[in-house]
């Protein structure tokens, strides 16, 4: 196996393997040289196409992949650095960026990145600036030579050649999450994402729903499926919500719970479920998979893609082992019952999840109609008013009033750069802890947020829920959002919106005003 792992785009021919390996805490511990050992195994056999470093997975504490890819990079494999947004803001991943394409590691996976968990003193406070589409979307701007600003004028720099991806869950139970996801996929694939590896899951329909769903859209990009290779233990923690994202049924659960009674404790059994689970994705379209595991040596890795190469001439026989649907699980298109898969008929969405409009949804949209919208009704008499206030004491009153209102109303943050109207009036600031802009992570479960599980609603949830009562959910898909500006912190972001100052400018043709009031 002599191709690289970009050749999964380049050519139609190879079906990639990559392998996921955690470096984790610290510099010189074993976890460390483990994952060097294996990867020194990975390169000499031939079989693994890249090996993927993960960025402080579970929001654990962990060694930079970079070190350690830097390190893999000189045994002749490539790899894959796994680059997340909770733990530094865009300075410091436009800086790791930079580091990156200096060493060469250009193979990138866009993450959001799990809610940080204890560490030294306890929790450490996320961050967040980025979403993953809005680093995707960096990224893009460094490969074409970003233009950026300085004392003497713009400059260019030199074009980056960065071979980024972007993780998608087709596993989600109800149709809010399992549409957002899609939804924020357009996203990430307009951003640039080159390829698309799915999240922890064992439903073989939800794996060709997305390969029909993308077929639908005609997007041409390569996707990846992640195969777990489940042991009892790491099947209870995702089957408790463990690990946020990853799939498994109590269906799935059980038979697990019944193999490991065998002698040899369910590791032959979970080998030959990853092989036919190997077998399926090929045979469904995939263009490669994704593997992962703990505690999975080389040997196993081997023997997973030797068997479920041999069993990829009859795939079909084993789509049936792979029937694991969720209670009352949500599927775009309707079951095929010869094949156990999907047909090609999409499923009728329009009765479901319609919720009651609430109040304060209704009077947001009369008073958006009323005020928002730009050269209708009252929008060029705000702007002129805005535009007479900006600098004056009016402007601190002014900005007092919409703070209190947007506050109760809203749990609005004061960020200076609303996006609430792009979110049928809820704030991904207040009401989303890792700030999602664009679209929701992967870690809701049941339409309940990631930290807040059992808890409270997923922000992205309830919005697309408010806008199904009207039928304008789709909407939720069209409009890139660009990142929170920083500096309108703590500002009004309605005079900010009347004068083109805020994110929202560019898309409404609001052209921003002078900043230094005559």
């Amino acid at each position: 196996m002599e191709q690289s792992f970009r050749s999964l785009k380049q050519d139609k021919n190879v079906f990639t393997v990559t392998w996921e390996l955690v470096p984790g805490r610290g510099s010189w511990e074993e976890s460390q040289e483990k994952a060097i050992r294996l990867a020194e195994q990975a390169a000499k056999g031939k079989k693994v196409h890249a090996v993927s470093l993960t960025d402080n997975p579970g929001g654990n504490v962990a060694i930079s992949p970079e070190v350690i890819g830097k390190e893999i990079q000189k045994l002749g494999l490539e790899t894959i650095i796994h680059l997340t947004c909770k733990d530094k803001n865009r300075s410091q991943l436009e800086s790791q960026l930079y580091a990156l394409e200096r060493c060469g590691l250009n193979n990138i996976l866009v993450l959001t990145g799990d809610y940080n968990h204890g560490g030294i003193g306890g929790r450490p406070k996320p961050v967040f600036d980025l979403d993953s589409t809005q680093l995707l979307d960096l990224i893009q701007k460094l490969n074409e030579g970003m233009e950026y600003q300085t004392m003497k004028g713009k400059s260019r720099l030199k074009p980056c050649h960065f071979f980024a991806g972007a993780a998608v869950s087709p596993f989600k139970a109800t149709e809010a999450e399992q549409m957002l996801q899609y939804y924020k996929l357009k996203k990430k694939i307009e951003r640039g994402a080159q390829f698309i590896i799915t999240q922890v899951g064992y439903d073989a329909r939800k794996f060709e729903e997305l390969i029909l769903y993308v077929k639908k859209m005609g997007w041409q990009i390569p996707l990846i499926g992640g195969i777990y290779i489940l042991n009892y233990g790491a099947a209870r923690a995702m089957n408790q919500n463990k690990v946020p994202g990853c799939v498994v049924t109590a269906k799935l659960l059980k038979e697990l719970d019944e193999e490991r009674n065998s002698p040899d404790k369910g590791k032959e059994a979970m080998l030959k479920r990853a092989a036919k689970q190997y077998a399926v994705l090929k045979g469904l379209g995939y263009k490669g998979v994704h593997l992962g595991g703990m505690n999975i040596t080389y040997e196993q890795i081997e023997y997973i893609v030797s068997y479920g190469e041999e069993l990829s001439k009859n795939w079909q026989d084993y789509v049936r082992e792979f029937d694991y649907p969720q209670e009352n699980g949500f599927y775009l298109f309707g079951r095929d019952p010869k094949t156990g898969l999907n047909d090609t008929t999409v499923s009728n969405r329009g009765n479901q999840s319609k919720s009651r409009p609430e109040l304060n949804y209704k009077l947001s949209r009369l008073l958006h109609a009323m005020f928002f919208v730009p050269n209708k009704n009252l929008f060029t008499p705000m702007r002129a008013f805005s535009r007479r206030i900006r600098g004056s004491v009016l402007e601190k009153g002014f900005h007092k009033l919409e703070h209190f209102t947007k506050r109760v109303l809203y749990n609005c943050q004061d960020c200076g750069d609303c996006a609430l109207a792009d979110m049928a009036y809820i704030c991904p600031m207040g009401e989303c802890p890792k700030n999602q802009r664009n679209g929701p992570c992967q870690g809701s479960y049941q339409g309940f947020c990631e930290v807040y599980p059992g808890q409270k609603k997923c922000a992205w949830v309830r919005a697309y829920n408010r806008l199904k009562r009207y039928s304008e959910e789709g909407c939720l898909a069209d409009h890139y959002i660009a990142p929170c500006n920083w500096e309108l912190k703590n500002t009004s972001s309605w005079v900010n919106y009347y004068l083109g100052f805020d994110h929202s400018a560019e898309r409404l043709g609001l052209k921003p005003e002078q900043k230094d009031k005559s």
